[in-house]
């Protein structure tokens, strides 16, 4: 189904607009991507001097942008569920749940991908 609205170069320019505002709101907003920013700018560099091939780079700091990801995605059912209601109700409970958990299985994720890796350089294979 089209939708009525930009098209080409103009929708793209729209679209990056509209990320830069959700990012400016996470970082405004959400305590806990504040804090996961703050560590991709230490890992980050901890990654280039941990890795030793590109591809463990990449999951190294890919790992910790999922984080990132999920926080947003959870942020953004948190904000969802709030507009529709603040009345406890189950329902809103579990998506809230859902959403947290969903952060916490990345940060397993970074935990068995730093670990793997670290013990990997510093205890390599007889």
């Amino acid at each position: 189904m089209n939708k009525p609205g930009r098209r080409g170069l103009p929708r793209i320019i729209d679209a990056g607009r509209y990320s830069m505002r959700g990012l400016r709101a996470a970082w405004t907003h959400e305590e806990g991507f504040r804090t996961e920013c703050v560590l991709m700018l230490i890992l980050a560099p901890l990654a280039v001097w941990l890795a030793n091939t590109p591809v463990e780079f990449l999951l190294l700091v890919g790992s910790c942008a999922l984080v990132m990801l999920a926080e947003v995605i959870n942020s953004a059912i948190e904000a969802i569920v709030d507009r529709v209601s603040l009345d406890q109700h189950p329902l809103s409970g579990q998506a809230k749940d859902l959403g947290s958990a969903a952060v916490f299985i990345c940060m397993m994720l970074v935990l068995l991908v730093w670990g793997t890796i670290a013990v990997t350089r510093f205890w390599p294979a007889q």
